[in-house]
C-alpha cells in the first residue's frame, strides 16, 4: 500500500508546481481525508465552454482535463463553510451591545 506522502507527491507532480497554495492545500486535505485513495473507476465527463476550461487551466497551471476536474471536485468536497456561517450571522448582534469602541 502506498503512503499518503508518496501519493501526495505524485498528485503534486502530476498537477504541476505552479498551482496556487490554496489548491495544494485542498489536495492535501482531500488526500488526508482519504478522498483520493482507491482505484480510479468513476468516469465523470461533460461538455464545458472552451473559455471556462481555458481560464481554469490558466489560473491553476493544470494542463490535463482529468486533473482539472479532480482539483475542482476536491475543492468542492473539502470546502469550508465559514463564509456561509459568517454571512448567516449578519444582524445577530443586538444593536445595543457595547463593543467598547
Amino acid at each position: 500500500m502506498k503512503s499518503a506522502a508518496s501519493s501526495r507527491t505524485r498528485h503534486q507532480a502530476r498537477l504541476g508546481t505552479s498551482r496556487s497554495t490554496k489548491l495544494r492545500e485542498v489536495m492535501a486535505i482531500a488526500e488526508e481525508e482519504g478522498l483520493l485513495a482507491g482505484e480510479r473507476t468513476r468516469v465523470v465527463r461533460g461538455r464545458m465552454p472552451r473559455a471556462l476550461v481555458a481560464r481554469a487551466k490558466n489560473r491553476t497551471g493544470i494542463s490535463s482535463d482529468t486533473d482539472l476536474i479532480e482539483v475542482a471536485l476536491a475543492n468542492i468536497a473539502v470546502a469550508d463553510d465559514y463564509t456561509d456561517w459568517l454571512l448567516s450571522q449578519r444582524g445577530t448582534v443586538p444593536a445595543g451591545v457595547d463593543l467598547e469602541f
